[in-house]
């Protein structure tokens, strides 16, 4: 056999490459390097929104059997179930009739309030329904994912309701499914008003393993405050419409060592569980009009004190 023919080349056992710490700190340095750039450049934006569109198709395909297990399951509910449903609704239907006469009362002299002010009559926010699809599979927060997206005209930031309150808040928008980050994710606020003192404050999202809830932080403890208030939106943020039903005090604890009092609230609208649920748009807050564009140049100076507050009364 011809020496020429043999491979003199040394066996693959030998062949020295990169070191194991000389990898780990590239492949390290290029991790910092794409955390940085998502943070601050948002570039793999795009990335997210295109494996979310491509797959959609295959997270409804999955779903298809559990939606069939239960609508099976619904279809088989007892004849008792349903009666006690439909009494309920009576009696819900009842209690609304009666708000409803004092309603009509209570808009009446609400309007010639703000007639009276000349405040700007609210319009009402245009809503867009959706179904939850599933929960987020971060274990670290409370996020659910709905069936609507920047293709029906879902913007980030959007308020979230159900049938019973808020629910939360639009934080991620996809071409087909949106996030929502409910009211008890640890890094969710919103303002809030106690509907029996009128007092303001802001409601923090506080989840644990004895209960889902909200906290009024930084209350102090001679506020008056007691269980059973009823918190509503104040509408101050310019997110979400004023007088949205948010939580309910459940506890109010005052330590003689703490100025502040620790106050628990139990949310309104269905956390877990709930299936429908209807997407506001963000609400706007804008100046009012200004006295000198509704009269005309040769108008008049104005009587001192009826200027609105840090406006000056000079002509």
């Amino acid at each position: 056999m011809p020496l020429g023919t043999l491979d003199r080349t040394p066996p693959p056992f030998f062949k020295q490459g990169p070191s194991a710490l000389s990898k780990l700190v590239v492949f390290s340095a290029m991790a910092l390097f794409l955390m940085v750039a998502d943070l601050r450049f948002r570039v793999t934006v795009p990335i997210r929104a295109t494996v979310a569109a491509v797959l959609y198709p295959v997270q409804w395909l999955v779903l298809q059997p559990v939606q069939a297990v239960s609508a099976a399951g619904g279809y088989f509910t007892s004849l008792h179930a349903a009666q006690a449903g439909e009494a309920e609704a009576l009696k819900r239907l009842a209690e609304q009739a009666e708000r409803s006469l004092q309603l009509e009362q209570i808009t009446l002299e609400n309007q010639r309030l703000r007639e009276l002010l000349a405040m700007r009559e609210r319009t009402g926010n245009s809503a867009t329904g959706a179904q939850v699809l599933y929960d987020a599979a971060d274990p670290y927060s409370r996020k659910v994912v709905i069936d609507r997206g920047q293709t029906h005209g879902i913007e980030a930031g959007s308020p979230v309701i159900d049938e019973s309150g808020v629910l939360g808040q639009i934080t991620r928008v996809y071409p087909l499914v949106s996030e929502v980050t409910l009211l008890i994710d640890r890094d969710q606020a919103i303002p809030v008003l106690n509907t029996r003192t009128g007092v303001r404050s802001v409601a923090y999202g506080q989840p644990s393993t004895t209960g889902d809830g909200l906290d009024l932080r930084y209350t102090l403890a001679s506020a008056d405050i007691a269980e059973g208030d009823l918190l509503t939106t104040s509408g101050v943020d310019g997110v979400y419409p004023a007088g949205l039903p948010v939580a309910r005090v459940t506890s109010v604890t005052r330590q003689a060592e703490s100025s502040f009092a620790r106050i628990r609230c139990e949310p309104l609208a269905r956390i877990n569980g709930t299936l429908h649920v209807l997407v506001l748009r963000p609400s706007t807050v804008e100046p009012p009009p200004s006295p000198s564009a509704a009269q005309p140049q040769t108008a008049a100076r104005p009587l001192v004190g009826t200027a609105a507050p840090g406006r000056s009364n000079a002509p």
